[in-house]
């Protein structure tokens, strides 16, 4: 038993010895290389501070087309989607049982003022002959009564008439604004009943109004803004990058919504260009102030960690440094930094993932796999001219 202790310490010794004994040394470990980013500068222009929310565009004006009378609908004058000004021929209905009333109504009148004429003629002798004392004033005032009547009848005869005219003219239906069709309800043959159902709508898209709510928090800022004059919309086109429409802030709700915390507002725009549709969703902005020479980075050279928001500054010898951020608002892709940045200042808008602080960076061209050019005396490479175009109004 001794023996085969001593063998097992005298083996472990020699496995310490051997490494030292070999005369070989362990391989240094390379340096990491740089890391790949793209750049840009950062700059310092006056930046328009905006309100901002999601509106729903709403026709001006919206009028659901519906008969006022039962009958055939005999001519359709228009086409789906076709734009009309108001007096436009829209449809037409069967007239005929409608001009017939209107003669009868008319014949009715001419005879009653046959009558009428008789009854007056009649009373007006008869109240001669009282004077002279041939006839009693009773019998007078028969025919006076009899002449009365026949006013009256006259007077409800012309009333006919004139509600069998607006029957008639009725069976012509036309646009009572301008503005687009929608689609038709009723074809041509169909008979139709009298307020039963819309025919077709018309919605008035110039001007049109976006409606959209702001926190009550905005409220005395846009109040006084009003107060002060007009105050200006923009309305972002959707799906069209960069096309806004200019509009006017036209209403102001008279509360605040309780549910929500929010104050209700109407833009009218002119939509000249025919852009904005009723029902569309937008993105609606107020300018409120401009900021002054506000520092502005591209927004993509904005990261968000544990500790913050923070941007990737490359320092002169290409180093690379964390430095952590404060935001401000975001406009037309650049994003105001209130602190931590400098004009002039190179930051990293593309290969964040691989840098890590305190180490090398090497400056690429967007999308390119060589590096840009490197500044003379061991400066930060300058941006490129494409990265640079990322900040607005760089």
């Amino acid at each position: 038993m001794p023996l085969r202790t001593n063998a097992a310490v005298l083996i472990a010794g020699l496995s310490l010895l051997l490494p030292g004994c070999s005369g070989k040394k362990k391989p240094e470990q390379a340096p990491r290389p740089p890391a790949p980013v793209v750049v840009a500068t950062a700059t310092q222009r006056d930046v328009p501070v905006l309100l901002r929310a999601i509106g729903t565009m709403e026709a001006s004006e919206s009028v659901t087309i519906k008969t006022q009378l039962s009958g055939e609908l005999t001519k359709v004058a228009f086409k789906e989607g076709q734009d009309v000004r108001k007096g436009d021929l829209l449809c037409q209905l069967d007239s005929r049982p409608y001009r017939a009333a209107l003669k009868k109504a008319e014949a009715a009148l001419a005879r009653d003022l046959v009558i009428m004429k008789n009854a007056r003629e009649n009373y007006g002798r008869y109240h001669q002959l009282v004077k002279e004392g041939i006839v009693t004033q009773e019998q007078a005032e028969g025919y006076r009564t009899t002449a009365e009547s026949a006013e009256a009848s006259v007077a409800a005869d012309r009333a006919e008439v004139e509600n069998a005219r607006a029957q008639l003219s009725y069976c012509t239906i036309t646009a009572p604004i301008s503005g687009r069709l929608g689609v038709l309800t009723v074809n041509q043959g169909n008979v139709v009943k009298a307020n039963d159902s819309s025919l077709v709508t018309i919605n008035k898209l110039t001007p049109i109004f976006a409606t959209f709510s702001l926190p009550e928090k905005d409220l005395a800022e846009i109040k006084r803004h009003m107060a002060g004059g007009r105050v200006v919309v923009e309305a972002e086109v959707p799906n069209q990058p960069g096309v806004v429409e200019k509009g006017t802030v036209t209403f102001l709700d008279n509360g605040v919504d309780a549910a929500t915390g929010t104050i209700k507002l109407k833009a009218t725009f002119e939509n000249s260009r025919k852009l904005l549709w009723p029902g569309q969703f937008v993105t609606v902005s107020i300018t409120l102030s401009v900021r002054k020479n506000a520092v502005v980075v591209p927004s993509q050279a904005v990261q968000t960690g544990q500790q913050g928001q923070y941007v990737f500054v490359v320092k002169p010898g290409m180093m690379a440094e964390l430095r952590p951020v404060g935001v401000g608002p975001v406009y037309q892709g650049g994003t105001v930094i209130e602190k931590g940045i400098q004009p002039g200042e190179q930051v990293v808008i593309d290969g964040q993932v691989r840098v890590i602080p305190g180490a090398r960076v090497e400056v690429k061209q967007p999308g390119s796999a060589g590096p840009a050019k490197a500044a003379p005396n061991g400066a930060a490479a300058p941006a490129p001219a494409t990265a640079k175009g990322a900040v607005p109004g760089a």
